[in-house]
């Protein structure tokens, strides 16, 4: 029997790193003079690109590609220590380790995502993480989920994402595979029922569903 695949987003999914982001960007903005942004303004835009993100702030297109290295410098000294796994996280993981094979599809920078979680304990569950750096078109466009099946060569049909955002969702969609949203992070019940019947509390309840409803 071929196991399913489950594609997890990171931020607002399995884990809780909106601390160390809003002040790597305030950081950022106070290193180059520039006003700083509404806290609400940052965390909305959270599952974005970093480039996408500075530019919805305000950050001439001309400064993007340097503030996205000072923010990734101020976020990489914090983000061990600032980010914690959500709760219910843990136990999707492992729940979902039992019966499907598991991968990362985020727009966060794959090298540090790949830290944190090792640091968290549970990067062995996962057999590929796909991060910013791994694709030219970083979602909402199918890209990272097609080169997440590519490496873990993939033969089943039974593909599923889950996610806390339209982004993630989205991908999906595009990708032509399953997808559950989760209310655990930055997107509201509204816009993810726009793009997915399937919305859960979180990534544990989402587990549960697609245990469910996969086919065996």
């Amino acid at each position: 029997m071929k196991k399913p695949i489950i594609l997890f987003d990171l931020d607002g999914t399995l884990i809780d790193s909106t601390e160390a982001i809003v002040l790597s960007f305030y950081n950022t903005f106070e290193k180059f003079s520039l006003e700083k942004p509404k806290r609400e303004d940052i965390v909305k835009n959270i599952g974005h690109t970093l480039e996408d993100m500075f530019i919805s702030l305000g950050v001439s297109k001309d400064l993007v590609d340097e503030c996205v290295l000072e923010y990734k410098r101020n976020y990489r000294k914090r983000s061990l220590s600032m980010t914690h796994l959500l709760p219910n996280a843990k136990d999707a993981i492992e729940f979902a380790y039992s019966f499907a094979r598991l991968g990362i599809v985020t727009t966060k920078t794959g090298r540090y995502s790949k830290e944190i979680l090792e640091h968290m304990g549970i990067m062995k569950y996962f057999e590929v993480l796909i991060g910013r750096e791994d694709v030219e078109h970083p979602k909402p466009h199918e890209e990272p989920i097609q080169k997440a099946l590519y490496q873990m060569k993939s033969s089943t049909l039974d593909v599923w994402m889950i996610g806390d955002t339209k982004l993630d969702l989205l991908c999906a969609k595009r990708a032509n595979v399953n997808a559950v949203g989760v209310l655990s992070g930055y997107g509201k019940y509204e816009e993810l029922k726009e793009h997915s019947d399937m919305i859960e509390k979180n990534s544990l309840d989402a587990v549960k569903f697609i245990l469910q409803n996969y086919t065996k």
